[in-house]
């Protein structure tokens, strides 16, 4: 197992394939190469794996009921949602199926709701149904007032986005795939092997994988091509305490228009309540600060919604960017002369659709010479569970009898014991950062935000890496 965060990269014959990009897409990627007798290489300009959009999502599992039919990404989220849950549900990794409301709040939007359940259908999605307002009202009772009616989806589900991804890359690299870190590309020479100049020295491959999201139109510029450009837009979000789950019980989603499905009240598999993102076109692909007019835009369009969410505590805003494009479907694009493949554009639903573009991806490869006969099954791996709904250790007697350290609580908000952050900080893919450590576990997330136990979760991290 080879991860390296810093220092020159190992030298020798050039990586059968290199994935740039350690978001969800390029680790899945990355685990679905790991399956082939080949030399593996994932790299990423970030220190940690999920580090850029995968890190700042709606997490939500989604059906593909409302992708353009007939399209890339409508093929690939259905793959992706039929793999991942199975995935999930052998891994440890927590989904919670609330299904999802899409709420008409006038004449115009009740109006689009057969069109969208007959969308669903054409997308191979055939459990969705119109609601009355009054069913509706019995299922949601504190959405707010002039609520005209809903389209029901019953298999919308939640996800953690973290632990998937961080699922995906431990396989891998368990699987022998190298994965360096803090190894931005800073140039490629195409050839026979390519050349990639990194922040790290240089890293020859014979096949390349472009998966670096917000700067995936970059890596393609170095290979000749200017099939899309990455407009980065940026989606705010507010995270309420966990007091407030209560007042939702499914995904609260708008009506969408060209923009994207737009605000959203939503559960998450941590316990807390989300309402977001907006969906801002910047220039800037660092922009992740959130502002008082994307809040207050948030907190207007909530107050519609669900009017009691607003009275309840804030734990944390954020932001994360998306990968737009302009276009309505994926740009994967394969280049077999060049060996190499573009997987850009991915917007949110490519957490859904991650193994179907992983496995889309290694057909694409094949078809550009890439051998890939020997296939083998991985081993299985078992995350550490973060879902709320779900057993966790400080209440498993029997993990606590077989070691106190499970017991001994340090977040109180969110209930992480020392014996969770112990396995993070030993795990194949540690964290580089406290940061990186609650993506983990949970520590410092929740209502204090770290307030009372970020000093005791800091002098664990660091003892760690002494």
């Amino acid at each position: 197992m080879t991860l390296t965060r810093s220092g020159p990269l190992p030298g020798g014959d050039p990586y059968d394939v290199t994935v740039v990009g350690a978001g969800v897409v390029g680790s899945a990627i990355a685990r679905e190469l790991a399956r082939l007798p080949l030399r593996i290489a994932l790299i990423d300009a970030s220190d940690d794996v999920g580090n850029g959009t995968s890190k700042a999502n709606t997490a939500i599992l989604h059906t593909g009921f409302d992708a353009v039919p007939g399209s890339l990404e409508s093929r690939l989220v259905r793959d992706g949602q039929r793999l991942l849950a199975a995935y999930a549900a052998d891994s440890g990794i927590p989904v919670e199926p609330v299904g999802a409301l899409l709420v008409a709040w006038n004449e115009e939007q009740l109006a689009a709701l057969p069109g969208l359940a007959d969308k669903a259908v054409r997308n191979g999605y055939r459990a969705a149904r119109i609601l009355p307002a009054d069913e509706v009202r019995a299922r949601e009772p504190e959405l707010g007032p002039g609520v005209l009616g809903a389209l029901h989806v019953p298999d919308e589900s939640l996800v953690c986005p973290w632990t998937t991804t961080l699922a995906y890359a431990t396989q891998a690299v368990r699987a022998g795939v190298d994965l360096h870190l803090n190894c931005p590309v800073q140039d490629v020479t195409p050839g026979e092997p390519h050349t990639l100049a990194t922040g790290r020295g240089s890293l020859r491959t014979r096949y390349l994988v472009n998966a670096a999201g917000l700067y995936a139109d970059a890596i393609d510029r170095f290979l000749g091509h200017t099939d899309f450009t990455v407009t980065p837009r940026r989606g705010q979000l507010i995270v309420f305490d966990e007091l407030a789950r209560g007042l939702v019980r499914h995904i609260l989603l708008p009506v969408p228009d060209a923009r994207g499905k737009g605000v959203l009240v939503t559960p998450t598999v941590y316990g807390n309540v989300m309402l977001g993102p907006t969906a801002e076109d910047l220039d800037d692909k660092a922009a992740t600060g959130s502002t008082a007019e994307g809040l207050a835009l948030l907190r207007e369009k909530g107050r519609r919604i669900l009017p009691a969410l607003l009275d309840e505590e804030v734990t944390a805003v954020y932001a994360g960017l998306r990968a737009a494009t302009g276009q309505e479907d994926y740009a994967i694009r394969a280049h077999p002369a060049q060996r190499y493949v573009t997987v850009g554009g991915i917007r949110s639903t490519g957490l859904t659709a991650s193994m179907g573009i992983a496995a889309h991806v290694v057909e694409l490869l094949a078809e550009g010479g890439l051998p890939v006969t020997g296939a083998r099954a991985l081993e299985p791996v078992r995350m550490p569970n973060l879902g709320e709904a779900f057993s966790r250790p400080y209440r498993d007697a029997a993990m606590i009898a077989a070691d106190p350290e499970y017991g001994r609580i340090v977040c109180h908000c969110e209930r992480v014991t020392r014996g969770e952050i112990r396995d993070a900080l030993a795990a194949t893919v540690p964290p580089a950062s406290p940061e990186g450590l609650r993506r983990r576990t949970r520590a410092r997330g929740g209502r204090c935000q770290g307030f009372h136990c970020g000093a005791a979760v800091r002098a664990l991290f660091e003892e760690a890496r002494r």
